[in-house]
């Protein structure tokens, strides 16, 4: 009697593999959780301990919210921070709506002119616009200084819309049919059947828009004057450029230590955009499992 050998990934690990794995998890996690340690304790730590430490604080003995309190009195990172906030919201609704709409219309077929548009809209991803060419656009459309300039350029991401155009193909085209028979149009169909059933990857998508924007710097340092900059271009400027940094505080002479303002700009910059990922985690697994099935 013949036994069946099973395949190796079926097999039950060995005890070396699992130390090894083990090991493997615990250097990935340290490696990506003591630097962001540093950082926050160093936000939380005093002048005087930052000083004693060369700059860097692994664990604060007297944590102080002084330089926090210093860059969000009023100045330049308070304002920054509304502006970032401001584009990430009113960015990701209008790439979403935008992008939905456009992978919704090239996802049915018979579309006039749906193939034309679609080879024109990848053509656009294998070949970017330059540097010039984009800050030309935005100069004669009068945009500079304006923050639809660091929106509208980047309003549609073609990887995304790719994907959405996808899932919409995958949904079974009986729904579809179904909603025809009920007298649905366009605008009923995409509102009261592919959107309820697209909500991981309208997460997933929306996500990805939220994090770009929130990011974004580049188009900032051209478009944008300083006193219109969002959080990450000045968190580049004190940071890493490493500009003065008493525009960060209220003026008022009492600055703690520079590297201690510096963590505390990268903190406030880092943290809101991973607070979403909590309240997104579900739809953003069940989102990459359906990509990955239907792939």
């Amino acid at each position: 009697m013949s036994t069946q050998v099973r395949p190796g990934w079926m097999e039950k690990p060995r005890p070396v593999t699992q130390v090894g794995k083990v090991l493997a998890l615990a250097t990935v996690v340290l490696l990506v959780c003591v630097p962001f340690l540093v950082i926050v304790s160093t936000s939380l730590a005093s002048t005087d301990e930052v000083v004693e430490n060369g700059g860097w604080v692994l664990w604060p003995t007297e944590p102080t919210l002084d330089a926090y309190r210093d860059i969000l009195d009023g100045g330049i990172v308070t304002h920054a921070l509304g502006v970032s906030a401001g584009v990430t919201i009113i960015g990701t609704l209008l790439s979403l709506v935008c992008t939905v709409t456009l992978a919704y219309a090239l996802s049915r077929p018979g579309v006039f002119g749906g193939k034309p548009v679609l080879l024109l809209i990848l053509f656009t991803f294998l070949f970017p616009p330059g540097m010039i060419p984009s800050f030309l656009l935005v100069k004669e459309l009068g945009l500079l200084d304006n923050y639809a300039s660091i929106v509208l350029p980047v309003l549609v991401n073609v990887f995304n819309l790719v994907v959405l155009r996808g899932f919409f193909q995958g949904i079974p085209e009986e729904l579809y049919e179904a909603a025809r028979l009920d007298g649905a149009g366009d605008w009923r169909v995409l509102w009261s059947v592919v959107l309820p059933l697209s909500k991981a990857a309208l997460a997933v998508v929306g996500l990805f828009y939220a994090v770009a924007y929130w990011n974004s710097w580049f188009y900032a340092s051209l478009y944008l004057e300083s006193d219109h900059w969002p959080l990450q271009q000045v968190l580049r400027t004190y940071v890493v450029a490493g500009s003065g940094l008493t525009d960060a505080t209220t003026g008022e002479g009492t600055i703690t230590a520079p590297q201690t303002v510096q963590m505390a700009v990268l903190v406030i910059a880092t943290v809101p955009i991973l607070l979403v990922y909590p309240f997104l985690q579900k739809y953003f697994t069940k989102g990459v499992l359906t990509g990955a099935i239907k792939s």
